[in-house]
Formats: C-alpha cells, structure tokens, sequence
C-alpha cells in the first residue's frame, strides 16, 4: 500500500462520523527514514481532525475515538499517528 491510498482509506473512514467536519494528512514519513525503528511500508502520519464534539471531549477520548477507527491501519500500515483537534 502507498501514501495515496493509505490516505484515502483514512480519510473516509474517518469522515464516515459525522462528528467530523474535515481532516488533513500529513506524511512525515521522511522525518524518520533513519530510525532503527523504521519498518519498510509502515508510516508516519499527521492528521489534523476538525470537529466541535471531538474537541468538548477530552484529549485522551478523542484520540482513543480516532484510534478505534483506524485500528486495522495501526495494526497493518502506521508506524506512528500524531493528531491534532483543530
């Protein structure tokens, strides 16, 4: 799987919620090519997620929501997730 479809599989399921108004994505994936940690085909994502519920909620409840969504790209596709509430 490349960027452009990670990207388009995490971008629908997470609009799917209505709660969402918008989400952004970012690769960082460059910034961590050098790391011991690095898995080819694993990436490192930033997400800037839109959403009046989300952001009443608290920080941890709304990355446990997001989280739940993309629980099979976590397991399979992200190496890293970082998540911003706007």
């Amino acid at each position: 799987m490349d960027i452009n479809q990670l990207s388009t599989i995490i971008k629908k399921k997470i609009l799917e919620h209505r709660i969402v108004k918008s989400v952004e994505i970012e690769d960082k994936s460059f910034l961590h090519k050098d790391h011991k940690s690095n898995e080819k085909g694993k990436f490192h994502i930033k997400l800037k997620i839109k959403s009046d519920e989300l952001n009443k909620k608290t920080k941890i409840e709304s990355n446990k929501f997001i989280f739940k969504i993309l629980n099979k790209e976590m397991k399979l596709h992200i190496h890293s997730l970082q998540i911003l509430f706007i």
